[in-house]
């Protein structure tokens, strides 16, 4: 892993072009985040629930003691979504298919809450696209990606588990570990609980923020956010 900065040219393409297209996409330890799934099973015009099913495992991370969900590999290990023409959900890739071969860290100032990126590219000897042609900065990267909404939304995420580590660390309880899993992975489940079921109905919430979560999947997702910050932290 090598440190780079966000304007600091690096020299990569991958396309069928490259000898190793598609090995990336074997030997699969494919983890998705909370975003990760909004955006698949929206693309394959799937439930939430469907998806986490048919596409996915769950376990409990050994470090976050939170849901950890992970693609469920095909044959070979290859990942279910990679025909031999390259990726079947592109458009929808997970965070970590975009952000490659760059790896991505974030601190949070605790004084002023401000967030400050850590990159570092990621030169693996199995991958060719390092002597392709193509040069551009990592800024260009990741607007090229469309990285920036992804990026943002699993900083939600990793303050969650930031917080978690500092002040509950293990595993949760198996009803805030479902709470968890609902709010934050099986997003039309969560919105049933909701409007249905009245799963929100102590906590308050702007009725503006729950009528924007009817149709939207992000605002849902966000919420899910400050709910879980709510049920873990008492923090809203």
């Amino acid at each position: 892993m090598i440190p780079i900065s966000l304007d600091d040219p690096f020299t990569f393409s991958c396309s069928a072009e490259v000898p190793c297209f598609n090995e990336c996409c074997r030997d699969l330890n494919q983890f998705l985040t909370p975003y990760d799934i909004l955006c698949l099973k929206n693309y394959l015009d799937m439930t939430s629930g469907a998806f986490l099913e048919r596409y996915t495992t769950r376990h409990t991370g050994p470090e976050s003691g939170l849901p950890v969900i992970a693609l469920k590999p095909g044959d070979a290990l290859k990942c279910p979504f990679v025909t031999e023409s390259g990726c079947s959900v592109y458009d929808s890739r997970p965070s970590s298919c975009r952000m490659y071969p760059l790896a991505r860290a974030v601190s949070r100032s605790r004084e002023t809450s401000q967030i400050t990126e850590h990159f570092a590219l990621l030169k693996e000897p199995h991958c060719r696209g390092f002597e392709q042609e193509n040069t551009q900065t990592v800024r260009q990267w990741i607007t090229d990606q469309k990285l920036a909404g992804y990026n943002e939304m699993n900083d939600r995420l990793m303050e969650i588990i930031s917080l978690k580590n500092l002040t509950l660390p293990g595993p949760l309880d198996m009803k805030s570990s479902h709470l968890f899993h609902l709010a934050l992975y099986d997003l039309d489940r969560f919105r049933i609980h909701i409007f249905e079921k009245g799963l929100l109905d102590d906590f308050n919430f702007d009725s503006a923020v729950l009528e924007a979560v009817k149709n939207d999947d992000v605002e849902l997702l966000k919420l899910g956010h400050r709910w879980i910050k709510k049920i873990l932290f008492g923090d809203i």
